[in-house]
């Protein structure tokens, strides 16, 4: 029997590790004394280095705790095979940033029209976070319940999600949009309204077609192979 499993524990009818429960670092949304992201939702090259090093801390403790659970439900030397996304370079600005970049220029073109306010802007962050091999590695040793039996790297161009047809931009660009959207959608409702959200992925759809650096972006997946030490 084959199974996914979440990062909080039990089983997903999805292909992915779920990220739907990972916490944002608390220390972003102290209300004493929050960490400003100010005008993005994500880890972008202009994030201050303590919000990327909250992001870094926080997925250590989720992934070294959802590894210890998955420890307690596996029989000595079972095996566990887990598919999430990720990047190739341990720089977390790079490539893996983009989309969140574009929806991040999506909310700032939302507050410019008074749809969003800013100061809300500034509250909202991503619970996300897209780790590179070194980072997973270093969490399994750690944790020490596993053994790393393999992991690879798989990269995918942005047009795989368009059934493989190149060039047509703005097709990949919608159903980029739309999986942003089911994803996070639910989320960023509960913090902006449902009033913004047909503006926010008509305005993204718009962003990602025009942008001429996603030609050569790429969707990394990691996937990765662990037994269960005896």
């Amino acid at each position: 029997m084959e199974q996914s499993l979440s990062m909080e524990g039990g089983s997903e009818e999805q292909s992915h590790a779920n990220y739907s429960k990972i916490q944002v670092p608390p220390e972003l949304i102290d209300k004493a004394n929050p960490l400003i992201n100010k005008g993005r939702i994500f880890i972008s090259k202009t994030s201050p280095t303590t919000v990327i090093d909250s992001y870094l801390t926080q997925f250590r403790k989720d992934f070294s705790s959802f590894l210890k659970l998955r420890s307690i439900e596996l029989a000595q030397e079972g095996r566990m095979v887990l598919t999430l996304r990720g990047r190739r370079t341990a720089d977390p600005t790079d490539e893996s940033c983009v989309l969140w970049d574009y929806l991040g220029q999506a909310f700032q073109e939302l507050v410019t029209e008074g749809l969003v306010e800013e100061e809300r802007l500034d509250t909202y962050n991503i619970p996300y976070y897209q780790p590179c091999p070194e980072e997973i590695e270093t969490e399994i040793e750690k944790e020490g319940s596993f053994i790393l039996d393999r992991l690879d790297v798989l990269p995918l161009p942005w047009d795989c999600v368009n059934g493989g047809i190149n060039h047509d931009r703005a097709a990949t660009a919608k159903q980029m949009a739309k999986a942003i959207g089911a994803v996070h959608e639910s989320l960023i409702q509960s913090h902006f309204g449902a009033h913004i959200m047909d503006r926010l992925f008509d305005r993204l759809t718009e962003i990602m077609a025009l942008a001429a650096d996603t030609n050569e972006v790429e969707l990394v997946n990691l996937v990765i192979s662990l037994i269960r030490k005896g």
